[in-house]
């Protein structure tokens, strides 16, 4: 049997599966590991780390495809993170990630730089945001003079573990897209703005398509991750991007969301489109010629987490005596809520936002509260907040026309589990909201579909889409759509009135 592995190098773990010629999943694996924030707004994780949980699932996944042919192996991973390689190729200092808030100053730089927003975004087509993987290279340069100086090459995370599987130094369009030194447009580097900004072009590397083969697992790696000498690796994608092609969104017109640790609303492109103020990010696609438009929240299952972290301490106990799931129990009481929280408003900014507002500095809130709320109310609150966020990103992207309406959303992520939250969004958005197989895995389905076309079992993306089938629908109910939409008017103010005390 001929078989296909994507590997995500997420947040919070990495998470590996096999799938048949029929895209459906063999096995699937996830291996956790930390992250570091030495100070406030800062996240780092170790690459030795990621490199570990990579070996450790893709032992255990190999050891239950005995008889099968691995044809090949694709990378999806958290963009924008920084990973510094010195001469030797060896790490120079933690990687600096997506959600990391410390660059304000330099993306400003760059950006004047450049001539200002006016003259970078027909460059890049995107601001310099602070999550970008360019504002972190100049911070290195100003506050680690010594480290930026050992520093030979940058590398996302993905990129990272197909070096240390095939020792060959690649990344793909769709990763490079989210570094804010790349011309989206021409799918090549922006040396000009490079070498304006007083960087070494060398320290980028060579950009692949992402159905490309980029290089072949080395016999060392071998030995340490049970993949046979010789397996081909694709180019694969950042996770964003590469999320869609495992929802079945290869084609253009219809939108996905995915609520995984960062909240991702989506649309295929046929052909590059301008990006007006550069208030959404546009990149290119998973292969030649495609284009994705997106917005991303930086916090949006990850507020649920920190919610159940800072404030589930009973439901996280309980479920562990009663082996059940934390999330399901707060579930159970944010349904026991009436749409809306009872006028509980919650502000998802926990960690700075990205989109449908560019702020490092903005902060979350609980607006509304009364002697009435109780626990359910501030969960539910969480869930309806970041879906209103989303809706703010899918309101930027219908504006830009780029947008065909398709009736429905496709959801992901690990929140897409929740049947609560799915309710909300359909409430909230009016739309049907749709889970498609596969969906619970992120972009390592969408890796382990390009790996399949890199090795020649389908032909392009678009013969992927009719082998992903549908799991779940979920109406919106028509009483709930009209509070929703009076809720999401008001929340939509609360950024701006607040913004002084930022």
């Amino acid at each position: 049997m001929n078989c296909l592995i994507g590997i995500d190098i997420g947040t919070s773990g990495c998470k590996i599966i096999a799938i048949d010629e029929h895209a459906r999943i063999l096995k699937s694996v996830t291996e956790q590991y930390p992250c570091y924030s030495p100070k406030a707004g800062w996240s780092e994780q170790d690459p030795e780390d990621w490199w570990k949980g990579v070996c450790s699932g893709l032992k255990k996944i190999t050891a239950g495809l005995a008889g099968s042919k691995i044809c090949a192996v694709g990378f999806s991973g958290q963009m924008h993170g920084m990973v510094a390689l010195d001469e030797s190729l060896q790490v120079v200092r933690r990687a600096i990630l997506w959600n990391d808030q410390r660059t304000e100053k330099q993306c400003k730089e760059i950006t004047e730089l450049a001539g200002g927003l006016d003259s970078l975004l027909p460059i890049t087509n995107n601001r310099m945001l602070t999550g970008y993987t360019g504002g972190k290279i100049l911070w290195m340069k100003e506050n680690e003079p010594e480290n930026y100086a050992k520093t030979k090459v940058i590398l996302n995370p993905k990129d990272y573990i197909r070096f240390r599987l095939s020792g060959k130094i690649c990344t793909d369009v769709s990763d490079a897209s989210g570094t804010g030194f790349f011309n989206v447009r021409e799918r090549k580097w922006a040396s000009d703005l490079i070498e304006g900004a007083g960087i070494d072009r060398h320290l980028f590397p060579q950009v692949a398509e992402s159905t490309d083969i980029t290089g072949s697992v080395t016999r060392e790696a071998s030995g340490q991750t049970g993949l046979p000498e010789g397996t081909p690796l694709a180019g694969g994608g950042g996770d964003a991007v590469i999320s869609m092609v495992g929802l079945g969104l290869v084609k253009p017109g219809r939108i996905g969301i995915t609520l995984g640790t960062s909240g991702v609303v989506a649309v295929n492109l046929p052909s590059f489109i301008h990006n007006p103020n550069g208030m959404l990010q546009v990149f290119c696609g998973n292969e030649p010629g495609l284009y994705s438009a997106m917005g991303v929240t930086l916090s949006a299952a990850g507020s649920y987490q920190w919610f159940r972290n800072v404030f589930g301490d009973f439901e996280t106990e309980t479920a562990k005596r009663e082996g059940k799931n934390a999330f399901e129990l707060l579930d159970g009481e944010a349904s026991a809520v009436p749409a809306g929280s009872d006028g509980l408003i919650f502000l998802p900014y926990l960690t700075g936002e990205r989109a449908p507002i560019n702020d490092p500095k903005a902060k979350g809130a609980f607006l509304g509260i009364t002697s009435r709320h109780k626990k359910g109310h501030f969960a539910r609150s969480v869930m309806e907040g970041v879906t209103f966020s989303l809706r703010q990103v899918y309101d930027l992207i219908k504006k830009t026309g780029s947008e065909e309406p398709s009736g429905e959303i496709v959801l992901a992520g690990g929140g897409a589990k929740s049947q609560v939250w799915r309710q909300i969004f359909a409430d909230t958005f009016g739309l049907p909201v749709r889970t498609v197989y596969g969906s619970s895995e992120g972009g390592s389905f969408g890796a382990a579909l390009i790996a399949g076309v890199s090795a020649g079992i389908w032909k392009n993306l678009a013969q992927t889409v009719p082998l992903i089938e549908s799991e779940s629908t979920t109406l919106p109910k028509k009483e709930n759509i009209p509070l929703y939409e009076s809720l999401y008017q008001k929340y939509i103010r609360f950024y701006g009135a607040l913004k002084w005390s930022y």
